[in-house]
This record gives structure tokens, C-alpha cells and sequence, in this order.
């Protein structure tokens, strides 16, 4: 199973009061695998707030167990069992009795004959009128139709998207204008709706679109921005099937009547910005959640206050901020990972480990086992690196320690000169300059095989001599030559006079 399909199905199971059977037509598992996770999160007393601090692996060893080998079983004449079920009263657990009769030995369970009969009426293309709850669904999807509008410093046409939002009990309608149907814009649209509404519905049925489903099939895999948004707003996604728009048909219906009440006025209208179509659509739309129904009492805004308002979950206290996920990759050697061309620093910990990364407007987040372990606010300077101190191993914390203020603060508990000697390493060069440093640990190193005391000596005489260098200072310490003079040097006399010595005069007469 999905790692994130995991999640989710916990998530449902400790958070909401959905029954078994809910939570695994959401998820696409049998109830009974539903039933089981929940049992061993009983078992182990997994409380919801504690979820979150459970990585993959934990929670995958939580909720699975060995599992044995299934005897072999009697397959039942579905047809048969469909066909006895058309008459009045018929039960399944009387056509099931009657099946486990014949042999009881290699019979399936009630809850697998149930399971069983339910797969195979799904694949039966009939079509029935569905009940829609008050608070329950909400079902999403974008219009065929666009409004276009011009961009008058491009001298562009461009078409926007329409967005619409119906909930199944009232037929209260939403219709948001988009930039396109990217994932930024399909997210917001919910964050606009779930606005509009006042509240969030149990479940959002959404179409096939990529910016909802990842890979569409019996095992859909949902955009993990797109999940990560409904979770923020505490609800459930429910994708209906491949191909079947009766599993969408309030919103399909709902095109068919915004495009009559909305879309064909806009149509006649020049605009030059989307914010100036949704403007319009807000007044229309306005006029349309007003208009009786011609079958039922009421409006859909009457219905929406008298029956899905009440019941809707509440807003969370700040909307939801869009992020966008950067696939897996391994951490290299020096704990940086690539994100949007820039480097972010991981815990050194995790070198040859992969992990995602999580990219908001302002902040990266990255996550191992769907954990964060790190927290960084986002640049975008391209072949740039940030780097959190806490991520790098000792060694080289201690190296990266090392500064002109560091070494300036070792200098001065040993003197003035050594402070002097040390700020000139640094001089014209900026703090952390790589030729400055590897000098001060040079210095370093003659302070600590000589005295602090010599060494300080060293320096003033470095000083004095105007050569504040290390080789200069290295030479000192080596001859010896910060010693004071102990007494005073014989003065060398006047030599004697030679006739082989040419003299002064014989070089101010030009060597004549």
C-alpha cells in the first residue's frame, strides 16, 4: 500500500465516525482490512494526536500482522445470487445460508460473501437516484466552457478556467474563474469554496484530473498537494470512477446550469482580468443560488441555510498555505539536497537515505519517513546553499567555528600584539576569507608549541619590525629572536689601514 494511502487510512479511522465499509470504499481496501487496522490501533492504544510521531515504518508495523494462506474457496453463481435479490425481501444473509448448505467446508464468511456481491454489482451498469446527506459531499470539477479576457499591455487573449463546486444535499453551487487548472489553481479553488461555504463537507468526489489524481485506476494515487489540502480542512477524498459521470452527476448537472445562467451572460461581456470575472460571476451567482427549484420548495440558498450549513465542519483557523512536493533523492556525501536548484542541508545522519522535500512560498521542509527533520526558510538563489549549523557532524561544526571574531577573541586572552598579528591576517579580506582562517590556525598552532608568552613576544616583535606575517612571526619564535638583549654587543673598531683598500675617494671619483 501507498505510504500516504497508509497515513489516510488511519488518519479516518482514529479522527472520524465513518464505519468500516466507508473508510474502505474511500481507500479502496476491503472493509475487513479496514476493521483490522482499527482493532490493532485499539490494541495498541494509538491515540490520534500521537500519529503524527509515528514514521511509515513504525506505523506500517503497527496496523500489519504475519497473514496465512486462505484454504480454497467455493466461488457462488453471482448472477443467481443478483437475480434472487431483485425480489421483494430477498436478504443476503438468507441466499448466503442457503449457499454455506451445500458445503459448508469451503464457503466464504458473510463479510466475504458481502464483499463479494458488492464487486460484482459495481461492474453491472445500472443506474439508480442516490440520497445525498445534509454536510456529506461536495462534488468538484471544472466546466468545459472558458471566459475569455484580454491582457492590454500583452496584447493577449487568454481563456480562464471555471472552476465549480455543488454540494450533494442542497445543490448550493460555487464557480470560481482560474488562471488555468494547474495544481496552484485547483488548490485555491477549494481554498475560495471551502470559504464560500462557510465550512468544509465530509468528502470531496473530485473528476480524474491530474491535479487530483496522480494515476487514475481501481487504486487511485492521489496528488499528495492536493490530500495534504483536504487534510488541512479535516475531510475526505472520495475520486469517482474512470469514465463514470453518474458518479459526478450534481456537478455535471450543475455545468449544464451554471453554463446557462452564468457562462452564456459572461459570454457576451469583454473582460480584462480574472479578478474582473470573478466579480461578475459572484453577482450572478448570487441571482442563481436564489432562483426556485421548479420541482422542490425553496432555493438552493434556503436549502444550503436550512440543511448543509448547520452540519458542515468548521473552517480551521488559517487557510491553507499551497506547497508543492520535489520527488525523492538521495542525500549526497556533504548532507545537501537539491531544491528548485538550490542546496538545503539535511542532519548528516541521514548521507545515502532518501527524503522528500515540501517548498511553500517562504519555507522548505524536508521529511524522512514522512517526518520532518528539518526547517528551512527559502532562497532562490540559483547554485546557492543554506546550511543550519545543527545538520553539520562535530568536526566540522568546530571548522566552521572558525571566524575572525573567533580567532580575534582567542588572540586577545593572549596580548595585544597576537590580537594585532591576527587582525591583519584578515585584512581587506572578508570574515570568513579560507586564506585568513588557515593562517590563524598556523598562528594557532606556533602558540601551542611554544608559550603563550613567547608567542606574545613573537608578535611585538612581528610588530615592531612592520612584517605581521606568519612566516615572520614563525622565524622569531625559531631564532629566538623575541628574547630582550641581556647585555650590550661589542662595538667593532675602526679597521686599520690598508693599501689595498681603495677607499671612499676612490668611489666618488668614479672607480678611477
Amino acid at each position: 500500500m501507498s505510504k500516504i494511502y497508509l497515513h489516510e487510512v488511519v488518519r479516518l479511522i482514529s479522527t472520524t465516525n465513518f464505519s468500516n465499509r466507508t473508510i474502505a470504499r474511500m481507500t479502496q481496501l476491503s472493509h475487513n482490512t479496514v476493521a483490522k487496522y482499527r482493532q490493532r490501533l485499539r490494541d495498541k492504544g494509538v491515540l490520534p494526536e500521537t500519529l503524527s510521531s509515528f514514521n511509515d515504518k513504525q506505523l506500517t508495523n503497527i496496523v500489519n500482522e504475519p497473514r496465512g494462506i486462505d484454504a480454497q474457496k467455493r466461488m457462488p453463481d453471482w448472477q443467481f445470487i443478483y437475480t434472487q435479490m431483485q425480489a421483494r425481501h430477498q436478504t443476503l444473509l438468507q441466499l448466503w445460508e442457503e449457499y454455506c448448505l451445500v458445503s459448508s467446508a469451503d464457503a466464504y464468511s458473510y463479510s466475504q460473501f458481502t464483499h463479494y456481491y458488492r464487486r460484482y454489482i459495481e461492474r453491472i451498469d445500472v443506474s439508480m437516484r442516490q440520497t445525498y446527506y445534509a454536510g456529506e459531499l461536495a462534488f468538484v470539477d471544472y466546466a468545459g466552457r472558458t471566459v475569455t479576457w484580454y491582457d492590454l499591455e500583452k496584447g493577449i487573449e487568454h481563456k480562464a478556467q471555471i472552476f465549480l463546486g455543488v454540494l450533494g444535499c442542497s445543490n448550493y453551487s460555487f464557480v470560481w474563474a482560474s488562471a488555468s487548472q494547474k495544481l496552484e489553481d485547483w488548490i485555491e479553488a477549494h481554498v475560495k469554496m471551502f470559504e464560500f461555504f462557510g465550512g468544509c463537507p465530509q468528502v470531496i468526489v473530485p473528476d480524474n484530473l491530474k491535479s487530483a489524481v496522480t494515476k487514475p485506476g481501481s487504486f487511485p494515487i492521489l496528488n499528495r498537494s492536493y490530500l495534504e489540502c483536504i487534510r488541512h480542512y479535516g475531510t475526505a477524498i472520495d475520486p469517482a470512477r474512470v469514465r463514470r459521470p453518474r458518479d459526478k452527476a450534481k456537478v455535471e448537472a450543475g455545468v449544464l446550469f451554471i453554463s446557462r445562467w452564468i457562462l452564456t451572460i459572461l459570454a457576451r461581456r469583454k473582460f480584462f482580468s480574472i479578478d474582473e470575472i470573478n466579480i461578475a460571476i459572484r453577482e450572478l451567482l448570487e441571482k442563481f443560488n436564489n432562483r426556485k427549484f421548479k420541482r422542490l420548495s425553496g432555493t438552493r440558498r434556503s436549502r444550503f441555510d436550512e440543511l448543509d450549513k448547520p452540519l458542515l465542519k468548521s473552517l480551521p483557523a488559517e487557510a491553507f498555505q499551497y506547497a508543492e512536493w520535489v520527488s525523492e533523492q538521495k542525500v549526497p556525501p556533504d548532507y545537501h539536497i537539491h531544491v528548485k536548484q538550490h542546496a538545503y542541508s539535511v542532519p548528516y545522519q541521514l548521507v545515502s537515505e532518501k527524503v522528500e522535500a515540501r517548498v511553500t512560498l517562504r519555507t522548505v521542509e524536508i521529511f524522512h519517513l514522512n517526518q520532518r527533520i528539518a526547517l528551512h526558510q527559502r532562497c532562490d538563489e540559483q547554485g546557492g546553499y543554506t546550511t543550519s549549523p545543527i545538520h553539520r557532524p562535530p568536526q566540522h561544526q568546530a571548522y566552521a567555528a572558525q571566524t575572525m571574531e573567533s580567532f580575534c577573541k582567542w588572540a586577545q586572552h593572549i596580548g595585544p600584539a597576537a590580537t594585532q598579528v591576527v587582525q591583519a591576517q584578515f585584512e581587506g579580506k572578508p570574515e570568513y576569507s579560507l586564506l585568513g582562517r588557515k593562517a590563524c590556525m598556523q598562528l594557532s598552532k606556533l602558540c601551542n608549541a611554544h608559550s603563550e608568552a613567547r608567542f606574545e613576544a613573537a608578535c611585538l616583535r612581528a610588530v615592531e619590525i612592520g612584517s605581521l606575517t606568519v612566516k615572520s612571526v614563525r622565524s622569531i619564535l625559531q631564532h629566538h629572536l623575541e628574547l630582550p638583549v641581556l647585555h650590550d654587543h661589542p662595538v667593532q673598531p675602526d679597521l686599520p689601514l690598508h693599501y689595498h683598500v681603495r677607499g671612499s675617494d676612490y668611489y666618488l671619483r668614479g672607480g678611477l
